[in-house]
């Protein structure tokens, strides 16, 4: 009888002892990204996996994987919806397939510059594009900055005639592949990962791209020109599964929105900085011209693009165009 009873004992402390391991298991966070580690989106990353980890102990383990390490560009929104990472910051180009309202981010020089664009991601129009999705289980975090794009191209692109006939790598968006048609140019849906050796082999003839894109991923090895246009914004918007953030327990999900603001405000920080660097660094190497348009030259870019923004108003949206529009003010 005491031997059974001591069994059952056991058995009663090893299951205990699992419960508590079990209960101790940290939560797992998953970021997956597809730039470089040294780009504004990858320093938020390890920023927020090191402040997580410091601020909430063994409650939290966060996985950062850079570069497409983990999934590319066309596989990381349905891991998210699929729960198989956890937070992903996606170029807001990507999410027009589930809010048609994030195409306002991707009309041609529609921001004058960046603060312009912060205005207007701060603004409640801009707030509410954070929570326009969670009824298909997306909810956005913050606005991370990259910065403003630039022309890139095997020929000096002074005028919009400059532009006739390349092939320019674009993002799977319906306004980006206007806008260079606008200017008769042929745009080619293209990953991040392979942009490098689609340059490279003459696949595409040019890109879209802030600096800090440029240089990490060398494609001004692979490019003689760029046109500084500043003529659209590169944002990430920092996405989580709705289900699962809402799943966390409160504590924890209340110190991660309070380290999501802190990382935020170092990533748009530093954005503006490290595509300054990142511009000289170009330079230096002396692979690339980089060409200054003069005003009346940057005139015709955007006259030749403007009608862009009728053909996705409908769409979009005329109050949230003018919002957009207002914050250059």
């Amino acid at each position: 009888m005491f031997k059974l009873t001591a069994k059952a004992l056991a058995c009663a402390l090893s299951l205990s002892i699992a419960g508590i391991v079990q209960a101790a298991d940290p939560i797992v966070i998953k970021f997956a990204h597809v730039v470089a580690e040294h780009t504004p989106k990858g320093q938020g990353a390890v920023l927020f996996k090191q402040l997580a980890e410091e601020r909430l102990g063994d409650r939290i383990k966060v996985e950062v994987y850079p570069n497409s390490s983990l999934f590319g560009d066309g596989k990381e929104m349905e891991a998210l919806l699929l729960g198989d990472v956890q937070l992903i910051a996606p170029s807001l180009a990507k999410l027009e397939h589930y809010t048609k309202q994030i195409q306002v981010f991707d009309l041609p020089f529609l921001f004058q510059d960046m603060a312009a664009v912060d205005r207007f991601q701060q603004s409640p129009e801009g707030q509410a594009l954070l929570k326009s999705m969670e009824s298909k289980n997306i909810t956005g975090l913050a606005y991370w900055h990259n910065g403003l794009k630039q022309l890139s191209a095997n020929k000096a692109l002074r005028e919009p005639k400059d532009a006739r006939g390349l092939k320019f790598r674009v993002q799977a968006s319906a306004v980006l592949d206007e806008q260079f048609k606008a200017v008769k140019a042929n745009p080619r849906k293209m990953s991040f990962a392979e942009v490098y050796q689609g340059l490279q082999t003459g696949v595409v003839n040019g890109a879209e791209n802030p600096y800090s894109n440029i240089y990490s991923q060398k494609m001004h090895e692979v490019q003689k020109f760029i046109t500084e246009s500043n003529h659209g914004v590169l944002d990430y918007m920092l996405i989580t599964n709705t289900t699962f953030w809402n799943g966390l327990p409160a504590d924890i999900r209340s110190e991660l929105d309070k380290i999501i603001v802190e990382v935020t405000a170092e990533v748009n920080k530093q954005a503006d900085s490290l595509n300054e660097g990142d511009k000289q660094r170009i330079l230096d190497a002396k692979t690339t011209e980089i060409i200054t348009l003069t005003a009346e030259q940057r005139n015709a870019w955007r006259d030749a693009m403007k009608p862009v923004w009728g053909k996705f108003e409908a769409e979009i949206g005329a109050d949230l165009i003018k919002a957009a529009d207002a914050a250059n003010q």
